[in-house]
């Protein structure tokens, strides 16, 4: 059994989360819960469980809400380039997500995501230089507006980026870690430009893998 700790801290709130998930075959099966399944005794707020047959399917049952989300995925070769499409039913608010990935070679692909019935649907391009920086534009139909990623990997296990919403005017940076020895970490700093005041809001998180 495998287990998965997570402890965030925000300038609002604080919170802990973990995920206990074992291989059944070909098929993995997952309990999440959050620091709400405990508040005032052991209860069902914040539980989750989860059935995936990795490349295939994942479906989650939010056991509170008594919600379930479909996901499925499927690989096909469009001239002879990889296309990768996910399937996306949330069952609670009848929502259903298409999303599909192009990628032209190791450096370059495009992807789409639509939200059926709406006229929401962004297009990326991802361009990664020399397999360390990232560059992702990507254009909202629905807000006719452009945001912007940039990251680079530095020294094999950190990653420095930073986002531009131009809609919003959000501006945000992160550090990430991710270290099969000593777990992995995301502080993240999000900042307004559009508020008068300017104050930025800053998250940390924190998760540990564990064999049990």
């Amino acid at each position: 059994m495998k287990a998965s700790v997570k402890g965030r801290y925000d300038t609002d709130k604080s919170g802990a989360a973990a995920t206990f998930g074992v291989n059944a075959g070909d098929v993995k099966l997952r309990a999440s819960m959050t620091d709400a399944t405990f508040v005032g005794g052991p209860n069902l707020n914040g539980l989750a469980l989860s059935v995936e047959k990795p490349g295939f399917f994942i479906v989650d049952y939010n056991v509170p809400k008594k919600d379930f989300r479909f996901q499925f995925m499927n690989s096909v070769r469009v001239a002879e380039k990889p296309l990768n499409l996910t399937y996306i039913h949330h069952r609670g608010d009848n929502r259903t997500i298409l999303d599909g990935t192009l990628a032209f070679d190791p450096a370059n692909k495009v992807s789409a995501n639509y939200l059926l019935g709406t006229g929401n649907c962004k297009l990326k391009y991802t361009y990664v230089h020399q397999g360390v920086t990232t560059f992702e534009p990507c254009y909202d139909l629905a807000k006719n507006s452009w945001d912007f990623a940039i990251s680079r990997r530095v020294y094999g296990e950190d990653v420095f980026k930073a986002t531009y919403q131009t809609s919003s005017q959000l501006l945000g940076l992160e550090w990430s870690r991710n270290s099969k020895l000593n777990g992995s970490f995301k502080v993240s700093a999000s900042l307004n430009l559009a508020e008068e005041s300017k104050v930025p809001k800053l998250t940390a998180e924190s998760t540990w893998d564990i064999d049990i």
